[in-house]
């Protein structure tokens, strides 16, 4: 069974490149679909609708979407292995542009819009840092050099990084995608499974439930207005 990881920003085509991947290679191949999302979802609803493929949905809630992940991986390719899934695709929140939940043994993808203006991909760069390839939506709505500037700001964070521009709906580009996903290795070991980077830092007092504000209140991981670096950086 092959894993797809794919993580972006909400409503950047996440979904959309989803059911491109599933339309392609649905007929031949089954997949599995789990999202990963904090407190509302629908996506796995839908995807089950229209193409009668197995889902699930897990809602992360107090806990960060990149934990949450980390928590679930496991169980959800047993689960898929138990559907005889030969793919399975996990969708990420990504709700604070920091998660980067692409594992070894699996292709990484990170989806972004071209109209959420040409400095995102530095806004989001521990998603694409890590990721296989990144996919740019929606590139219909911008103009060329628009496009170029964009590539740029996405090898600026990740240069060995391969890109695909397409318009999600209508699934121009996406051979390249299905390529990949074609010549990406199936699981060998999923014991062996581990995540690329560290997650974000989950052991603040704030995160046991602390409402004071101001730093001087709180112990941790914390941080100054002023006259502090990041203490915790990640990759």
């Amino acid at each position: 069974m092959k894993l797809i990881i794919i993580a972006g920003p909400p409503s950047c085509g996440k979904t959309a490149v989803v059911k491109q991947i599933i339309k392609n290679k649905g007929n031949s191949q089954q997949i599995a679909y789990l999202k990963i999302d904090v407190t509302r979802a629908f996506e796995d609803e839908e995807l089950k609708q229209e193409f009668g493929i197995p889902t699930k949905k897990v809602y992360s809630g107090d806990l960060c979407p990149d934990h949450a992940s980390v928590m679930v991986m496991k169980d959800a390719i047993e689960w898929a292995g138990e559907e005889r899934a030969d793919i399975l695709i996990v969708e990420s929140a990504g709700l604070c542009l920091r998660c980067s939940p692409y594992t070894t043994q699996s292709l990484g993808i990170v989806v972004t819009s071209a109209v959420n203006g040409i400095n995102t991909p530095l806004k989001m760069a521990p998603m694409i840092a890590l990721a296989d390839m990144a996919v740019v939506t929606r590139i219909d709505l911008v103009s060329q050099a628009e496009k170029e500037v964009f590539r740029e700001r996405i090898k600026e964070v990740n240069e060995d990084i391969d890109i695909i521009e397409t318009n999600a709906v209508q699934g121009t580009g996406m051979r390249y995608l299905l390529r990949a996903i074609e010549e990406c290795p199936d699981i060998h070991d999923p014991d062996k499974i581990n995540l690329r980077g560290a997650p974000p830092l989950g052991v603040c007092t704030i995160c046991i439930g602390k409402t004071d504000i101001g730093w001087q209140k709180h112990f941790g991981v914390i941080r100054k207005l002023d006259g502090a670096d990041y203490l915790y950086r990640g990759d």
